[in-house]
């Protein structure tokens, strides 16, 4: 079989989870990037434009599968697998998951939900009258880049937005507020099936860091009403990473990534259900259908902790990538800064230095487990 990956900047996602998931199904793999210097093997090609992606596709020779796991390829990645009849995600959604303010609409047309939401292209009026808090956000943004929470002068933050990205949009929305958490699905097509989710701990506001994850299964309710949203939009296909709030008016979306759920999270749903999830999620893009047996019961308490730079400065200390197994937790930590390096506080997930995540019988112990390797390891910049 011969599958052919698209990807921008490595990530641990394709390095350690789908990369060797392809290879132990016995595939054929070929990454196709606009950046091959920074992967071993890889053949050169403009991903971000799909007739690009088709021809170089054609040229290598005809695939089994085409697949990205990048935020940014959803929708070239899918034209390309349409083009040569492969299974794969509709471009439309892919596209709608992506576009904040396409996202909003859909959910708003097919009678889903409701949130108050405003598109702004470079140089449009910034509307008046919203009550605050407000939320401002780049249409297309990733990592919480530029994400603020507007409590007043939104003219004065949609400048200060404008100003960072010059000529992009933004979207202007209600302030959803009420607990967050994640739903992490997959489909193969004919069948969307649950996996779980996580609680989300977000850093001070007005910013939108997410510093932790736990293991969380769905409240009633809340899962329907995103299998909804993800049927409005036509994302049943392969992995889909669901964010939402519960309000006080029941679930809203708060964002749809068309892709399995990342910082390492991944590994961690992998990790709390005992299944191979890169393979299920690369089988599907194969063809075939998810397995009868769906994920068993949790192990237990999952958490991934993100240590965040609050301050800025050089990296006096930093503990190395290990993983840990003691009094029933398996704890991994993954840095992802090192000694030397020049850090700044940006108010994005770009701030966080290394990630721990732990797997352990029950909450208590995982939370023992996390606080006990951040004391004896931690993290110094000065």
């Amino acid at each position: 079989m011969r599958l052919y990956l698209t990807a921008l900047k490595p990530t641990d996602s394709v390095t350690a989870g789908f990369l060797p998931a392809a290879r132990a199904l016995g595939c054929e793999v070929t990454v196709l990037t606009d950046r091959p210097e920074q992967h071993p093997g890889a053949v050169a090609c403009d991903v971000r434009d799909p007739r690009a992606l088709i021809d170089t596709v054609e040229r290598l020779g005809r695939p089994d599968a085409i697949f990205s796991n990048s935020d940014h390829l959803q929708a070239e990645t899918a034209l390309a697998a349409g083009y040569f009849g492969l299974p794969g995600k509709d471009w439309r959604a892919c596209l709608a998951a992506k576009n904040k303010f396409l996202m909003r609409r859909a959910l708003r047309e097919a009678g889903i939900e409701r949130v108050r939401s405003a598109r702004l292209a470079p140089g449009d009026p910034v509307p008046e009258g919203w009550p605050y808090p407000v939320v401002l956000k780049p249409r297309e943004g990733v990592a919480s880049e530029d994400v603020v929470l507007v409590e007043k002068d939104l003219a004065g933050a949609v400048a200060e937005a404008r100003r960072r990205r010059p000529g992009q949009a933004l979207v202007v929305e209600e302030y959803l507020e009420g607990p967050l958490r994640t739903l992490e699905t997959l489909g193969d097509g004919a069948e969307v099936r649950v996996l779980g989710g996580f609680e989300t701990r977000l850093g001070p506001l007005p910013h939108f860091v997410e510093e932790r994850l736990d293991w969380a299964p769905p409240q009633d309710g809340a899962a329907e009403h995103v299998l909804a949203a993800l049927r409005a939009l036509g994302a049943g296909f392969g992995a889909c990473h669901t964010e939402y709030a519960l309000t006080s008016a029941g679930p809203r979306i708060i964002e749809i990534n068309y892709r399995v759920i990342g910082d390492t999270c991944d590994f961690l749903l992998a990790d709390v259900l005992g299944i191979p999830l890169f393979e299920w999620i690369l089988r599907t893009h194969l063809g075939e259908r998810l397995p009868q047996a769906g994920p068993g019961t949790p192990a237990g308490h999952g958490c991934a902790v993100s240590v965040v730079a609050d301050r800025p400065g050089t990296v006096k200390e930093a503990p190395a990538d290990e993983y840990v197994d003691r009094d029933g937790v398996r704890l991994w930590h993954r840095p992802l800064r090192a000694e030397g390096d020049q850090v700044s506080v940006t108010g994005t997930n770009r701030d966080y230095l290394g990630v721990i995540r732990a797997v352990g019988p029950s909450r208590a112990r995982v939370d023992a487990a996390v606080t006990a390797y951040q004391a004896a390891r931690p993290w110094v910049v000065g």
